[in-house]
């Protein structure tokens, strides 16, 4: 193999999954609901190929997933909106700051926006929880400090 060949630097799905800590399945269903691409063009049969940047973008996915408890569509929203400023981010670089510089900055903090929007709704709720289960502890330290003092 020549150093341009690409072929060494593509990974299986198995070998992604277990990269990432997750299951063949879950690779191929995130393709099938667009969080991830498809694994590209391959023949019936052939083993689905993976790039180190769909390795960094599932592990990614999963993070934000687990540390956020967010849905699969909240997930893909969030996904859609990091695709869209890394887009934003290549015009960028190929001379957009000369022809658009307004307009992609205020596209790119449009989709921060609603990334951010996303995280505050998952923190609120966590705040509320957060509220919740300290009234509850309160009450029950109050329910026993009573029981020591009626003993």
């Amino acid at each position: 193999m020549s150093a341009t060949d690409t072929r060494s630097e593509l990974l299986r799905i198995g070998e992604v999954a277990r990269l990432v800590e997750t299951t063949p399945r879950t690779i191929r269903y995130y393709e099938e609901i667009g969080l991830l691409p498809a694994s590209g063009e391959r023949e019936s049969g052939r083993h689905r190929l993976y790039t180190e940047a769909d390795v960094q973008r599932l592990r990614e996915l999963l993070r934000l997933r687990d540390l956020l408890g967010l849905s699969l569509e909240e997930l893909k929203e969030l996904a859609e909106a990091e695709s869209a400023r890394a887009a934003l981010r290549d015009e960028w670089r190929r001379g957009g700051q000369e022809t658009r510089p307004r307009e992609i900055l205020e596209e790119a903090i449009g989709h921060i926006g609603r990334q951010l929007d996303l995280v505050r709704g998952r923190r609120a709720q966590l705040e509320r929880l957060e509220g919740e289960l300290a009234e509850r502890r309160r009450e029950l330290r109050e329910r026993l400090r009573r029981l020591r003092s009626a003993s």
